[in-house]
């Protein structure tokens, strides 16, 4: 089999081209296409692994940092029960709501009524983090968020989906 490779590759006009060549050409040929092989090499396959490493390792330290901030927060939720709870007016709510996501950076998609006391509001996507800390503060000040649904909309991005309520 390798003999029936060899001759074909002796009688094809590049063979013979090659073989034409003088030794020095042949080697600046053969430099030339190592240095293809490489610059190959590196478009193809080390440069996107190094760009996928490094967007991982960027996720990797978002996902650490809202790990630090939620561990730094559990001490608060756990004696939470114990503390009042803010009341809010129902009629305040949606002025809280659109005050308070303006202050953390939310941008609000939607917000409808729900009710005396309710709203239902869709967010553009936003950081984890940030979505938290704004329900944090909707919390702090009274309002209760009675559902949530979260969808992934980017990297390390959510589109939420919150019924919120004045509260007790």
């Amino acid at each position: 089999m390798s003999e029936k490779l060899q001759q074909h590759w002796q009688r094809s006009p590049l063979a013979q081209r090659w073989q034409v060549l003088p030794s020095r050409d042949r080697l600046a040929l053969l430099v030339l296409g190592l240095f293809l092989l490489l610059v190959l090499f590196y478009l193809a396959l080390w440069q996107p692994a190094q760009r996928h490493a490094q967007a991982a390792r960027a996720a990797f330290e978002e996902q650490r940092a809202l790990y630090a901030y939620l561990q730094s927060r559990a001490p608060q939720l756990r004696g939470r029960d114990l503390q009042p709870r803010a009341s809010l007016d129902p009629e305040r709510l949606q002025g809280l709501v659109t005050a308070t996501a303006a202050e953390q950076g939310v941008v609000i998609e939607r917000l409808d009524a729900e009710g005396y006391g309710a709203v239902q509001v869709n967010l553009q996507p936003v950081a984890f983090a940030q979505l938290l800390r704004w329900i944090e503060t909707l919390e702090g000040q009274g309002v209760r968020v009675e559902e949530a649904g979260l969808d992934r909309a980017e990297e390390n991005r959510v589109m939420a989906r919150l019924s919120l309520r004045a509260g007790e």
